[in-house]
């Protein structure tokens, strides 16, 4: 294959890889706590048998991590996060980090995500709330208070690395640096903080990936069939 076709095929699939993402945040649009994702387009150099060539394609995902609307729930477990902040929550594979606040109890009165993973306090352990409790109050700080009595108080943490976050799924985050108590952000009850997508504006990305992929499928063909043109004629 030629230089250019090389060229070529490696930015079609990072345009592919970019759809995907900008698909990803549109069909998210409406999940609270969710955090709009992007690609960057990392050039380097290769060697082929016919010299050096520069490349470019999508290697690098980013997250965009600037705050989303709160909007009023009034759950009693509903918290949303105003800062950089995210809720401590225990996976299967460890500890995680997400803004996804919309938490209620299992049977054990435990604190837990919809999914069942327990919502870790300020010292790593699982939140256990009393059963019969009237009252909760949960304050800016992220202690929860029943009938007047504070029980626990949610973990809530900065990444040490904001911008090594893993994305795991589309809630969670995993932080290989490591996380510390976040000493900016606050804690609403009766919030949750929505996607902070732009949907016009990632419809209008996809429709230009769209178009970018369309243009590059174009020009292979027409590749393809010069280079079969040429063929034919060096067999005549």
């Amino acid at each position: 294959m030629q230089t250019t076709g090389y060229t070529t095929l490696t930015r079609m699939a990072g345009l592919e890889r970019e759809m995907r993402v900008v698909a990803n945040n549109i069909a998210n649009a409406q999940t609270k706590g969710y955090r709009q994702q992007g690609v960057l387009f990392s050039e380097y150099i290769t060697d082929t048998d016919r010299g050096s060539v520069s490349m470019a394609t999508a290697r690098i995902s980013e997250t965009l991590t600037h705050q989303g609307s709160l909007e009023l729930s009034e759950g009693q477990f509903d918290l949303g996060l105003q800062g950089d902040g995210y809720f401590l929550i225990q996976s299967a594979d460890g500890p995680r980090l997400s803004r996804a606040g919309a938490f209620t109890t299992n049977a054990a009165g435990e604190l837990v995500t919809p999914s069942g993973m327990a919502v870790l306090d300020s010292g790593g352990a699982p939140i256990q709330l009393l059963p019969n409790a009237s009252d909760t109050r949960i304050g800016q700080d992220g202690t929860i208070t029943q009938d007047g009595a504070p029980v626990a108080q949610i973990g809530v943490v900065a990444p040490t690395d904001p911008a090594g976050l893993v994305r795991e799924g589309n809630l969670l985050f995993r932080a290989d640096a490591g996380f510390e108590p976040s000493e900016n952000t606050t804690v609403m009850q009766g919030f949750l903080e929505a996607s902070n997508v732009d949907p016009i504006g990632q419809m209008a990305r996809l429709i230009e990936v769209q178009r970018a992929y369309e243009m590059g499928q174009s020009f292979l063909d027409a590749e393809s069939d010069r280079v079969k043109s040429s063929i034919q004629s060096l067999s005549r």
